[in-house]
C-alpha cells in the first residue's frame, strides 16, 4: 500500500522549516527585506524598480542671495531588484511518516532548513562581491588586527554612510582565530545564545561596527592578466544622469595583458584619483595622512583583445559634476588615468564583507501553488516560501519540496565593500 500522510502535513513542515531557518540566518538578518516587499507580482516580471533618494548640495553666501547661483537639479534615479535562481530543497518522505507522527519532524526538517538558508546567504554574498563598490585593504592580505576591521568602518564613515545603524562586518571563522589574541578589552555579549545570528556575533558593537562570523562567505577568482597595470582609453561619461539607475559605469581600458579575462569581483585602483565625502564633497584622508585612492569593482567578466584593450563595467561610478550636487570622486576620470587590478593573477580570494542596511535590498517572489497540497508562508521580515507535497505514482514515493525565489537589488554600492587586511 502506498504511503499516506495527513493533508495538513505541509503546514507542519512549514512551521518547522521557518523556525529552523530563522534560527540559522546570519547575513540575511542584516539585509533590507522591506523595500521591495510585496512588489513582485505576475504583472511586474523579473525586475522591480523603486526611486532612489535625491541628492542636493547646500550653498554658502554672505547675504543669502542665491539668484546668481545654479539651482539644484531634481534628477530621479531608480534602484532595481532582479529575480535570482530558485533555491529548492526536496525531502524524500517515504518511510518518514511514522517519524513525523512521533514528533520528530523538527529533526527531519532542520537539515533542509540549514541547507536552504546556507544557499540563500551564499547566493547573496556572490551578488554582493560583484556589486559592492568599496574595498578596504589588499586582496591576499589576511585580516589579523582589529584595525583592519575598524578601517572598513572608517572608510564608510568618511564616505558619508548613514549613521542610522551599525556597519556589519562579516568574516570567516579563521579570521576570528586571527583576532582572538586581540579580543581582550572588547565586551562579549552575555546574550549570544539561541540563534545563529546571535552566536555569530563576536563582540558587542566595536567602534560602531557589528562584527559577525559566517560560513556562507563566497569567493571570486581574479583576472588572469599578468600585466595588471592599465590605463583609461578615453574619458568615460561622468554624469549622474547616465548612471543614476544602474550605478554601473562603462570604461574603456588598455595596457593589460593580451586576451586577458578581467573577472567580475576584481578591484581596480586609480593612481591619481581619490574618494570624496558624498556630503561635503571634500577628499577623504586615510590613517597614513594621504588621500584615499578611488577604487571600483568589476561587475561582469570582460575579455581584452589582442592588444590588451577592452571595455569594463564597474561600480560605483566615478560621477563628477561641476556644481558638486553629484560628486563621488575628486575629479573626473580622464584619458590615460592609470589604474591597477589589485591582487595576483588567477587567484581565488574569499573577502570579508562589510555593509550597512541601506546598501542592498532583498525580496522574495510569492510563488503560485502547484497542483497538490501546498502551503505558502511569509516571515515577519518578508521571506516567502512554498512547501509542496507531491508523489510519483510509478515509483510509489512521496516527497516534500521547499522553494524560495529571491530577488536582490543594490541601493547604493558605496555603502558596501570587500574587506581585507592591511600590510
Amino acid at each position: 500500500m502506498a504511503n499516506n500522510t495527513d493533508s495538513n502535513i505541509t503546514r507542519k513542515v512549514i512551521r518547522a522549516f521557518v523556525s529552523e531557518m530563522e534560527a540559522q540566518r546570519v547575513v540575511t538578518k542584516e539585509i533590507d527585506t522591506q523595500t521591495f516587499k510585496g512588489e513582485f507580482t505576475p504583472q511586474r516580471g523579473d525586475n522591480v524598480d523603486i526611486k532612489r533618494p535625491h541628492q542636493y548640495k547646500a550653498k554658502r553666501t554672505d547675504t543669502g542671495d542665491i539668484s546668481a547661483l545654479t539651482a539644484n537639479d531634481i534628477i530621479s534615479g531608480k534602484a532595481t531588484a532582479t529575480v535570482q535562481q530558485y533555491i529548492t530543497v526536496d525531502i524524500d518522505w517515504t518511510n518518514k511518516e511514522e517519524a513525523t507522527r512521533l514528533d520528530q519532524l523538527k529533526e527531519i526538517v532542520a537539515p533542509a532548513a540549514s541547507e536552504a538558508i546556507q544557499e540563500l546567504e551564499t547566493s547573496f554574498i556572490d551578488y554582493a562581491i560583484q556589486n559592492a563598490g568599496l574595498s578596504y585593504g589588499t586582496p591576499g592580505t589576511v585580516v589579523d588586527a582589529w584595525g583592519d576591521v575598524a578601517g572598513a568602518r572608517s572608510l564608510m564613515n568618511a564616505i558619508g554612510v548613514p549613521q542610522s545603524g551599525p556597519i556589519n562586518y562579516i568574516m570567516n571563522d579563521f579570521t576570528v582565530e586571527n583576532l582572538a589574541n586581540t579580543q581582550a578589552g572588547l565586551n562579549s555579549s552575555d546574550k549570544l545564545v539561541n540563534t545563529a545570528w546571535q552566536r555569530a556575533q563576536i563582540s558587542t558593537p566595536f567602534a560602531g561596527l557589528q562584527a559577525m562570523t559566517s560560513n556562507g562567505l563566497s569567493t571570486w577568482t581574479s583576472s588572469d592578466a599578468a600585466d595588471r597595470a592599465g590605463a583609461l582609453d578615453g574619458a568615460p561619461d561622468a554624469t549622474y544622469t547616465t548612471h543614476k539607475d544602474s550605478y554601473i559605469q562603462s570604461i574603456d581600458v588598455d595596457g593589460l595583458s593580451a586576451n586577458a579575462v578581467v573577472k567580475a569581483g576584481d578591484i581596480i585602483e586609480y593612481s591619481t584619483k581619490y574618494y570624496v565625502n558624498q556630503v561635503t564633497r571634500k577628499p577623504i584622508f586615510g590613517k597614513d595622512g594621504a588621500k584615499v585612492k578611488f577604487r571600483q569593482t568589476v561587475t561582469a567578466d570582460a575579455t581584452m583583445d589582442g592588444t590588451g584593450a577592452g571595455t569594463l563595467l564597474v561600480t560605483g561610478p566615478a560621477v563628477y559634476d561641476s556644481t558638486g550636487q553629484y560628486r563621488f570622486i575628486n575629479a573626473a576620470l580622464a584619458d590615460g588615468d592609470a589604474f591597477t587590478i589589485l591582487g595576483a593573477a588567477s587567484t581565488e580570494y574569499q573577502p570579508n564583507l562589510f555593509f550597512c542596511k541601506e546598501a542592498f535590498a532583498m525580496a522574495f517572489v510569492k510563488l503560485p501553488k502547484l497542483n497538490g497540497w501546498d502551503t505558502i508562508a511569509t516571515t515577519k521580515d518578508g521571506i516567502s516560501m512554498r512547501v509542496t507535497k507531491y508523489s510519483n505514482g510509478d515509483k510509489n514515493t512521496q516527497k516534500v519540496r521547499i522553494d524560495l525565489l529571491p530577488a536582490f537589488g543594490t541601493m547604493n554600492p558605496f555603502f558596501a565593500g570587500k574587506g581585507f587586511g592591511v600590510a
